[in-house]
């Protein structure tokens, strides 16, 4: 005999409390068969779009959401996570759309057999006024756009205080995010493991440094957490955390060293800030560290005096796909491609480099340095010295220490950025640039020709494209796009 009726159940935000008001009731039954003694609903870590449905049984089993938007129908239903065996079951709903009506049956597992509960409804609320208006498309004619950018996502971050992390859509629709108080995100990767891995930093740090790492799932849990201190984390990190492996991560950390600088009219005991490479696994214990100093000599450099503070300024940091690293530095205009396990450099692309490139190549300042799609290492140019940015994917021969242009798109000088900024792929003709000073991510197609702009409220350090298959199931285009 099931005990009672759903409670009203209140979460609590730090700004009000939340009720979460259930429109159907559990009714008193003498089925055996039906063992759901309590269902409590609200948002799941204070989250507007992930709902958290919390339900006790009268025995041991296991529990699982089917839930839709009435719009859509049960056609188009959703499913949470399976609890596990149990009386108490935690399950959390993503995919949700603010201020919109939703239909869930619960299942619950029990030797073997399954039971379905009658149709409960709910409805999402509106999103916090700090969420709203946040970003802004403009397109003239959206059946230009390719298929896989309208079904697929983008992420970014807000690097301030509270720092955020955004999932959203072709349109500017917010589908995901993830808040953290007191930081700020300074830079953030989606993973192979489906999850977001950043760089936290207080508002006092410099802007793309930070002192934390943190990595969450899709239902916004913590996967893992490290802060400077802990284990070998000994230095400030800063403008990249990727994941190598699943208990591995790679950062780039600043070494700090003291020098002589007298023979060039510097102090006897003066500070070169340098960069380095650092590999924790998921306690902090250092797995492996190179660093710049290990292959430049600094009194070498002849602006030595003018850049200390900031010698190098490695900006990027990405794998080849044989598993080495390249790495961009702003200052001296050059990419490296780094041995990965002597830390021996390969070849470095740019002025003064190893690799031959033509003047129709010529770049000032690399971001976002990665290996796309197609295999061409691609990046975003500031173009300093242009006024202009421009975006390069280059076929490089190592054999013959060569390089090919496969791509070179001019932007608009009206979207001229001068700091930070990415490039991606949407697809072969269709590429995702970020202008971070202009608050503005455009998509291009190879001609330079804008298809597409998005206008944000935070200037966002990079824009990551994400293909609808990297977030299924947990978010999914709404339906008018499929």
């Amino acid at each position: 005999m099931i005990k009672g009726c759903i409670k009203m159940f209140k979460y609590r935000f730090a700004w009000q409390w939340l009720v979460f008001i259930l429109l159907l009731c559990i009714g008193c039954s003498n089925n055996a068969a039906n063992i759901i003694e309590e269902i409590k609903i609200g948002t799941h870590n204070n989250n507007e779009l992930k709902i958290q449905i919390d339900v006790t049984t009268t025995a041991a089993a296991q529990v699982f959401a089917e839930y839709w938007p009435d719009s859509l129908g049960i056609k188009e239903k959703m499913v949470s996570r399976i609890s596990k065996t149990g009386l108490v079951h935690s399950l959390v709903l993503t995919n949700i759309i603010p201020e919109t009506n939703y239909a869930y049956q619960l299942t619950t597992i029990r030797d073997g057999v399954k039971t379905v509960s009658k149709t409960y409804t709910f409805r999402s609320r509106k999103l916090p006024e700090w969420l709203q208006d946040q970003f802004k498309y403009t397109c003239t004619n959206t059946e230009q756009l390719p298929p896989a950018f309208k079904t697929g996502f983008m992420l970014m971050n807000k690097r301030e205080s509270p720092g955020i992390a955004y999932i959203v859509d072709y349109k500017g629709r917010l589908r995901w995010y993830h808040m953290i108080d007191g930081t700020g995100y300074k830079v953030i990767h989606f993973t192979k493991d489906t999850s977001i891995i950043g760089i936290l930093g207080k508002n006092d740090e410099p802007t793309s440094y930070g002192s934390e790492i943190l990595e969450v799932n899709l239902f916004g849990d913590t996967l893992l957490y490290l802060k400077k201190g802990q284990g070998d984390l000994k230095y400030s990190i800063h403008h990249e955390v990727l994941k190598k492996n699943s208990n591995e991560i790679v950062t780039l950390y600043v070494d700090q060293r003291i020098v002589d600088l007298t023979a060039i009219g510097g102090a006897k005991k003066d500070t070169i800030n340098g960069d380095g490479i650092l590999i924790l696994d998921k306690t902090g214990k250092k797995i492996w560290q190179w660093s710049v100093f290990d292959v430049m000599d600094p009194l070498k450099d002849p602006q030595l005096l003018k850049t200390k503070k900031d010698w190098m300024h490695a900006n990027s940091l990405n794998f080849d796909t044989d598993s080495n690293y390249i790495i961009s530095f702003y200052n001296n205009g050059q990419i490296w491609k780094l041995n990965a396990q002597s830390g021996k450099i390969m070849w470095k692309y740019g002025k003064g480099g190893t690799i031959n490139m033509s003047a129709e190549s010529d770049f000032s300042q690399a971001h976002a340095v990665h290996i796309n799609p197609y295999g061409n290492l691609m990046f975003f140019d500031n173009g300093v010295e242009k006024k202009q940015s421009e975006v390069f994917a280059i076929k490089l021969n190592e054999v013959t220490q060569t390089a090919t242009l496969d791509l070179h798109i001019k932007l608009p000088v009206e979207v001229y950025n001068e700091r930070m900024g990415s490039a991606y792929m949407v697809d072969n003709d269709a590429i995702l640039c970020c202008c971070s000073k202009k608050h503005i991510t455009v998509l291009a197609n190879r001609k330079g020709t804008l298809l597409w702009t998005l206008n944000s409220a935070i200037p966002p350090y990079r824009v990551e494209f994400l293909k609808e298959e990297q977030l299924a199931p947990y978010l999914q285009p709404i339906m008018e796009h499929k």
